[in-house]
C-alpha cells in the first residue's frame, strides 16, 4: 500500500499522461521511415528524436537531448512565449522541421541550433549569436532559417555563411515570428516560409508599437521587475502585420490592409504562387490572395463572407496538385471541403482540418452524425472514404504510400499509433491508476452531448452530489469518445460525486449553425445548455441530488463556473472558477470580437456577458483560482471580480498561484490544486 501512487500525483508528474507518448510525426517520401518525438520515460520531460523503420518495424533513438545539453534548459523570453502560445509543457526537442526529402532535421535546445542527418544520426551545431527561435530547413535542404532577437537569419549549410535577411527597424518590430493574436487565436505559430526552390523567403513583419502595454508582475518576488507584454484587448489596436519577399532584394507584398488587417495563414508549394489568407477585423470576410513574387502584387483568388464569422481552418487554403484552390467553408449547413467552386464533402460531414493534399485526394479529419468522434477521411471529387475504422478520435500523417494513424478511444488509454504497412509506434506513457467508466449521453431538445461518471462501485439508490465539469465554450470539446479525456472526471467522481461533462452550443463538430448559435450570447446560451443537460440527465438518473450541485472549470470553463453561481444560484450551490474571464473587455481582439462584436459598437453585449456587475448577486460559495503569471487571461480578471465581491460584502475564496501561467505544469501545483478543489466542494456541498 505504501508504494501506491495517488491519481493526482500521477496525473501531475506525467503531465496529464502525455510524457512518454509519441508525437509530431513525419513520414519520409519513400515511406521507409517515420520520424517522431518521444520522451524516454513516462515521467521524463525531455523529448528525443526517434525513427521507426517501416520494413523491420523497429524503433531507434536518433537524437538524445541529454548528450547535447548537459546544463539545465535555459529558454529565451521569445521561446517561453512561443511555448505558452502552443501550450507546450515538455522539454528537450519540442519541435523539429525537415527538408522536403526528409534527409535532414533542424531543432533548437536552449536556443542552440542543431542539424541532424537522419540517415546517419550525425548531429552538428550551427553557431548562433544569440538564442535561436523556430528554425526551419528550406525544401531543398541547402539552408536553415531561424530568428534571433526579432531578426530573420538564413544560413547556408554548405558554406556556413549566415546572413541577416531582415532586421528589425524599430524596438517593437520583429521579422519571421507570429504575433500574439496569430499564435493564440489563429493557430499560426510561424512567420516565414521558404519557396519550393529555397531561393526566396516570404516573411511577416510585426510592429507591436500600436498595441497597448500591459505589465505582468511577480508579487511573490517584489524585487523582480514586471514583464511588459503587448496585449491587444478587445476594441484596442492590433499589431501592424505586413509581408515581404526576400531574394537578395526586398519586395513588399501589397493588399488592402485597411479592410483586411489580419494575416491568418500563408503557404507556398510547387503547385502555384504563394498564398495568403487575410481577414477583416470583424471576421465576416476572408480573402485568399495569390502573390506575384517579382512585384509583390496580389490577385484575389477567393473572397468569402458570412453574416457572423468565418473560421480559420487548419491546413487551408492550399493549392491542389492540379492548381485548384482548396478551402473549407460553411455551405448548406456543413463545414465542407471546397475545391475550386465545388463542395467535395457530402451532407452532414463536418470537416475539422486538412491534413494532406496529394494527387489521390485530400486527407481530412471530420465528424459525421456523432460529434464525439473525429475520423480520418480521404476526399476526392467523387466523395469521402473513411480510413479510421474504430470508434474514437483520430488524426493522421502520410507520405510515400504510408499512413500513420493516431487513435484515441474509450477502450484503451492514450493514443495508439498504427502504421499502414504494419506494426505501430510504442508509447512509454504511464498507465493511469484508475479507469473511467463513462456513459455517453444525448439529452434534451437540442441533443446535447454529455458524459456521466459515477463513483467506482456506486450502489444504485445512493444519492450523490453532482459536479459539472465543463469547458463549454467555442473551439474546444470535452465530450469525446476517448478514455483519457475523463481521467480527472473519474477521479472526482470517486471522491463521492456524480460528474457530468456537457458540450453545449458553440462547441465544434456539429456544424456552422450550432457554432454560431452563441453569437453575442456567451452568458445565455452556454449556461442554459449546462442547466438543461443537468435537468435532462437527472430525469433518468434518480441518484443525482439536485439540491447539491457544484461546477468547476478552467479558462472558458472558469468563466462558465463563476457565471453559474452568480446567475443561477437556484441550480448551482458552489463553483470553482479557474483562470476565468470576468470582463470580456480585458480579453483579446480576435477571439472576443468574433463572438461579441466590437465593444465600441456593442457595449451592451459586453456588459451582459461580463461578470463584474453581478458581484452583489453572489449567494453561493465561490473559489477563484488564477496563475499570477498568466499573460492570456491576466490575473486582473480575478482581482477585479474579487474587489467587486468584497465591495458588495460577498464572501468568496481566491487562490493565487505564484509563478503559474495559463497552464499549471508544476507538479506540486497541479497535484495539490485537485486536492484543494475536492476539499472545497465537499465542504460547500455537505
Amino acid at each position: 500500500m505504501g508504494n501506491e501512487i495517488s491519481f493526482p500525483r500521477q496525473h501531475a508528474r506525467t503531465q496529464r499522461f502525455t510524457l512518454g507518448a509519441p508525437r509530431t510525426f513525419t513520414v519520409a517520401p519513400d515511406g521507409a521511415k517515420v520520424y517522431f518525438l518521444r520522451t524516454a520515460a513516462a515521467t521524463g520531460r525531455a523529448n528525443g528524436l526517434w525513427a521507426f523503420d517501416t520494413a523491420s518495424r523497429t524503433e531507434s533513438l536518433l537524437v538524445d537531448p541529454a548528450t547535447l545539453l548537459t546544463d539545465p534548459e535555459d529558454l529565451s523570453p521569445q521561446e517561453r512565449a512561443r511555448r505558452e502560445r502552443t501550450r507546450e509543457q515538455a522539454a528537450g526537442i519540442v519541435g523539429y522541421a525537415t527538408d522536403a526529402a526528409v534527409r535532414q532535421a533542424v531543432f533548437t535546445l536552449s536556443g542552440r541550433l542543431f542539424v541532424v542527418e537522419l540517415a546517419t544520426a550525425e548531429v552538428r551545431e550551427l553557431p548562433v549569436d544569440g538564442a535561436a527561435v523556430d528554425p526551419r530547413l528550406d525544401p531543398t535542404g541547402c539552408r536553415v532559417g531561424y530568428v534571433v532577437d526579432g531578426a530573420l537569419h538564413v544560413v547556408e549549410l554548405e558554406t556556413g555563411v549566415d546572413r541577416v535577411v531582415a532586421a528589425p527597424d524599430g524596438p517593437d518590430v520583429t521579422w519571421g515570428l507570429a504575433e500574439f493574436i496569430a499564435a493564440e487565436e489563429m493557430g499560426r505559430h510561424r512567420g516565414y516560409w521558404f519557396s519550393p526552390d529555397g531561393e526566396h523567403v516570404l516573411a511577416a513583419r510585426v510592429d507591436n508599437a500600436p498595441v497597448a502595454r500591459w505589465y505582468i508582475a511577480d508579487p511573490a518576488n517584489p524585487g523582480t521587475p514586471a514583464s511588459e507584454i503587448a496585449y491587444p484587448a478587445a476594441g484596442t489596436a492590433n499589431a501592424d502585420v505586413t509581408v515581404s519577399i526576400f531574394n537578395g532584394a526586398r519586395v513588399d507584398v501589397t493588399w488592402d490592409r485597411e479592410a483586411f488587417p489580419y494575416l491568418n495563414t500563408a503557404s507556398w508549394t510547387s503547385h502555384g504562387a504563394p498564398l495568403l489568407q487575410v481577414q477583416s477585423r470583424d471576421q465576416r470576410r476572408v480573402r485568399v490572395l495569390a502573390v506575384d513574387v517579382g512585384t509583390g502584387a496580389t490577385e484575389v483568388v477567393a473572397d468569402d463572407s458570412d453574416p457572423h464569422w468565418l473560421e480559420v481552418v487548419p491546413g487551408t487554403p492550399r493549392w491542389t496538385p492540379s492548381g485548384e484552390l482548396l478551402r473549407v467553408l460553411p455551405v448548406d449547413g456543413a463545414n465542407r471541403l471546397v475545391v475550386g467552386d465545388k463542395a467535395w464533402t457530402p451532407d452532414g460531414l463536418q470537416v475539422r482540418a486538412v491534413l494532406d493534399v496529394a494527387e489521390d485526394g485530400v486527407l481530412v479529419t471530420a465528424s459525421a452524425d456523432d460529434p464525439t468522434q473525429t475520423h480520418v477521411h480521404l476526399v476526392t471529387a467523387d466523395g469521402a472514404t473513411r480510413l479510421s475504422t474504430e470508434d474514437g478520435v483520430h488524426s493522421a500523417v502520410r507520405a510515400g504510400g504510408v499512413l500513420v494513424l493516431v487513435s484515441a478511444g474509450l477502450d484503451h488509454f492514450g493514443s495508439k499509433v498504427t502504421v499502414s504497412t504494419g506494426g505501430g509506434i510504442a508509447t512509454f506513457a504511464e498507465t493511469p491508476v484508475l479507469t473511467p467508466e463513462v456513459r455517453l449521453l444525448t439529452v434534451g431538445e437540442r441533443g446535447l452531448r454529455a458524459a456521466l461518471l459515477l463513483p467506482s462501485g456506486h450502489v444504485p439508490g445512493t444519492r450523490l452530489p453532482v459536479l459539472l465539469d465543463p469547458y463549454g465554450g467555442p473551439h474546444a470539446q470535452r465530450v469525446l469518445a476517448a478514455r483519457n479525456a475523463y481521467l480527472t472526471s473519474q477521479w472526482l467522481a470517486d471522491q463521492g460525486f456524480a460528474v457530468l461533462v456537457v458540450d453545449g452550443r458553440g462547441t465544434p463538430g456539429r456544424g456552422p449553425e450550432w457554432e454560431r448559435d452563441i453569437a453575442f450570447d456567451f452568458a445565455g446560451a452556454t449556461l442554459q445548455d449546462q442547466v438543461d443537460a443537468l435537468h435532462a440527465v437527472a430525469e433518468t438518473q434518480p441518484d443525482l441530488d439536485l439540491t447539491r450541485v457544484g461546477i468547476r472549470g478552467w479558462s472558458y470553463g472558469g468563466y462558465l463556473s463563476a457565471l453559474a453561481v452568480l446567475r443561477r444560484p437556484d441550480v448551482f450551490q458552489a463553483g470553482i472558477a479557474g483562470a476565468p474571464v470576468t470582463d470580456w473587455r480585458l480579453y483579446d481582439t480576435h477571439y472576443t470580437e468574433r463572438y461579441l462584436g466590437h465593444p465600441d459598437e456593442k457595449p451592451e453585449v459586453y456588459d451582459t456577458n461580463s461578470l463584474i456587475a453581478d458581484a452583489p448577486k453572489l449567494a453561493r460559495p465561490l473559489m477563484i483560482v488564477h496563475g499570477l503569471a498568466d499573460d492570456n487571461v491576466v490575473a486582473a480578471h480575478t482581482l477585479r471580480l474579487s474587489s467587486a465581491l468584497l465591495a458588495a460584502g460577498r464572501p468568496h475564496t481566491v487562490l493565487p498561484l505564484s509563478g503559474v501561467t495559463h497552464m499549471t505544469p508544476q507538479e506540486q501545483v497541479a497535484e495539490n490544486l485537485l486536492l484543494l478543489q475536492v476539499d472545497f466542494l465537499k465542504r460547500a456541498l455537505a
